[in-house]
């Protein structure tokens, strides 16, 4: 697998967040803890931090993904589990079935009954999950958003995969090129509420206003709920409804792994454009085969592992979460923290037939 050096990293995350923009559009009982005040990040950016403290031993932090059999999120997690381990901590992952906007909540208020020292949650509704993730902070849980972000004021951090304005616009312009910037594409999300999908998803429109794609012409945002099944036959029903589609854009990887499955094994292969965001090891027979040309993403052990060390980092004290604050995390190297909380991890990568076996994830 192929990996950044930490000093080129550091330099890709420190400048990223320097300019990236706000995502506001956009799982033992033990001793009480003190109350954090009102929380958020707000409270966060007030709070006095240390960057001198250890790391504590024995921390306990919890991620709660969208949904619990979500394959991306999986590697995301299991990543952040085992790098609790490096500093002396201990992970777990617990979460619904399903990705409904209020199907986090349950495991959110367990969670703070068993007084875990961080939850790093991806939200399925930035605004659903705020009423038990302010009560946590309040108990001075650590609170840190991942992937898909909850509403600035219900968390300390959030940790960002790429900028949301690059991963949308540079989709658009990798699909425009493909296509000769002539036609009719279409945008299979994820759910309608997913705060990363929709941010992502309006600056690709803002994109495609540009001169540049003025004979493209999106007909329809999709919606497959990050489930395999459903995103295969809102495929499908694409196909269907505009027989002359040029191209998709799935930024999402349960849905473009559906859409490439429909796609290999129907006229439509090697006519009808795909690209989004998927995993190498899911994607890599339908490249081979001629399916899909390219995709993009980051590398999702990376971020479970940034997230870990960002949840420790609170936890311990040594960042509050108040912009320009630093942190290490361990051998990714030194993050700086953004307007809101927010920390990205760096650049997406562009998968092809020409690296993708270079690939393992």
């Amino acid at each position: 697998m192929m990996l950044r050096t930490a000093a080129g990293r550091r330099a890709v995350a420190t400048a990223a967040a320097a300019v990236s923009l706000t995502l506001a559009l956009t799982a033992c009982s033990g001793t009480t803890k003190d109350s954090a005040g009102s929380g958020g990040a707000k409270a966060a950016g007030s709070a006095k931090a240390d960057p001198d403290a250890p790391l504590k031993k024995g921390l306990k932090i919890a991620f709660l993904p969208k949904q619990i059999n979500n394959p991306y999120e999986k590697i995301v997690d299991e990543a952040g589990i085992e790098a609790a381990k490096k500093y002396g901590g201990t992970g777990k992952e617990v979460g619904p079935s399903d990705a409904n906007a209020s199907s986090q909540v349950s495991y959110i208020n367990t969670l703070i009954q068993q007084r875990q020292d961080a939850i790093l949650l991806a939200a399925n509704d930035p605004n659903a999950v705020c009423g038990p993730l302010k009560q946590a902070m309040k108990k001075d849980i650590k609170v840190v958003a991942y992937d898909s972000d909850t509403a600035k004021d219900c968390r300390q951090l959030f940790i960002n995969q790429a900028s949301s304005e690059e991963i949308g616009r540079s989709l658009v312009q990798h699909l425009g090129k493909q296509i000769g910037y002539k036609g009719k594409v279409a945008i299979l999300s994820a759910t309608q509420n997913a705060t990363n999908q929709n941010t992502w998803i309006e600056f690709m429109k803002e994109e495609l206003k540009l001169p540049a794609y003025k004979e493209m012409e999106l007909v329809k945002v999709a919606y497959g709920d990050d489930a395999d099944q459903k995103s295969f036959q809102q495929t499908q029903g694409l196909m269907q409804a505009y027989p002359d589609l040029k191209g998709i854009i799935s930024p999402t990887t349960v849905g473009i792994a559906a859409a490439a499955r429909y796609l290999s094994d129907s006229s439509y292969k090697g006519k009808v454009v795909l690209n989004g965001l998927g995993t190498p090891n899911q994607m890599r027979k339908y490249v081979k085969d001629g399916t899909v040309e390219q995709f993009s993403l980051w590398n999702p052990e990376e971020l479970g592992y940034l997230g870990s060390y960002a949840a420790a980092a609170l936890a311990s004290g040594q960042i509050s979460g108040a912009e320009g604050e630093k942190f290490k995390a361990g051998k990714l190297g030194e993050y700086t923290i953004g307007k809101d909380g927010e920390v990205i991890l760096g650049e997406p990568t562009v998968f092809d037939s020409g690296n993708i076996d270079t690939f393992d994830f």
